[in-house]
């Protein structure tokens, strides 16, 4: 974390389904750009993809000193040299994935918008926990994080709480007080100019 209090540090998640191709020169550029604390591959695709995908983004990222996490392949995690996985079933899985990975690995889990979930996975040895989507989407359950949830966390968890979802301007100012992490990705894959795009959201 930086020197002043309650600002979040950026997360980064890559974009699904991306070719390892033309992945490199995105992610390379939104780095260059933007101060990065963590990536996140997502975890659909083949193995052969995903291991591509996974010694292209460890080579960008480590050369820029940012943490790589690939969600809930623990073994491809160890195999691509990576730091760590997100597991995207709360609680679930990560004691296993501790064991397996060791105690100095990154083992962070989203827990959608459940505090009792987010509470497991800290007792689980969790090194973060993610809650999310925070804006309205279509997508999941249609649940979504409220502020009331980071705020609560913030004062009585010490574990580090990562907001994603759905996210705006608005929302990454109400939620940038309550939370460690901020997490953008499909905000800005979509759009022309990725960089660009995370400029607007990330002032």
């Amino acid at each position: 974390m930086t020197d002043q209090p309650n600002t979040p540090q950026l997360y980064l998640i890559a974009p699904v389904g991306a070719a390892a191709s033309t992945l490199g020169p995105m992610l390379a550029e939104v780095m260059d750009r933007f101060p990065i604390a963590c990536l996140r591959i997502p975890g659909a695709g083949t193995e052969e993809e995903l291991g591509r995908i996974a010694d292209l983004a460890r080579e960008i990222a480590h050369a820029r000193d940012v943490a790589v996490v690939i969600e809930d392949h623990v073994q491809l995690a160890q195999r691509h040299g990576l730091d760590g996985v997100h597991l995207t079933n709360g609680a679930r899985g990560v004691r296993h994935a501790r064991k397996e990975l060791g105690q100095d690995a990154i083992v962070g889990t989203f827990c959608g918008a459940s505090r009792h979930d987010g509470m497991n996975a800290a007792e689980a040895g969790a090194d973060y926990v993610s809650f999310g989507p925070c804006g309205a989407t279509a997508l999941g359950h249609g649940e979504t994080a409220p502020l009331n949830l980071f705020q609560w966390w913030s004062e009585m968890i010490e574990i580090p709480v990562v907001a994603e979802g759905a996210l705006t301007p608005a929302l990454i100012g109400q939620l940038a007080p309550l939370t460690d992490f901020i997490a953008l990705g499909a905000e800005i894959w979509s759009e022309p100019d990725p960089a660009e795009a995370l400029g607007v959201l990330w002032r």
